[in-house]
């Protein structure tokens, strides 16, 4: 079973960056699609991006194309999050989930981290 931990969240200007990273434990999280979600106070959980088990293919929340980037590290067993010109908006828990699927529906995700902070001042 993979475990996964998230880390690198934190406080933030708006229009600042941050990288978020999601280490995973098990020798199969290179055969796995991984993608980060996120959940602002008393709203739904969201996703934000995800990338295949080869990082060949990856897409985005329409609301954070062009300003985030998802990426792994296969050796490394991480998968990272690049989060630039970040938006008050953008606050929120971040999550790493993993799926056997090749780029799985929400529902086909089946392990989860616990969450970073991601807090985004004006």
């Amino acid at each position: 079973q993979v475990q996964l931990v998230e880390s690198g969240g934190g406080l933030v200007q708006a229009g600042g960056s941050l990288r978020l990273s999601c280490a995973a434990s098990g020798r199969i999280f290179s055969s796995l699609a991984m993608g980060w979600f996120r959940q602002a106070p008393g709203k739904e959980r969201e996703f934000v991006a995800a990338i295949t088990w080869n990082g060949v293919n990856s897409k985005y929340a329409d609301s954070v194309k062009g300003r985030f980037t998802i990426s792994r590290d296969n050796a490394k067993n991480t998968v990272y999050l690049q989060m630039n010109s970040l938006k008050p908006e953008d606050t929120a828990v971040y999550s790493c989930a993993a799926s056997s699927a090749t780029m799985p529906r929400l529902d086909e995700y089946d392990v989860w981290g616990q969450g970073t902070q991601v807090t985004v001042s004006s």
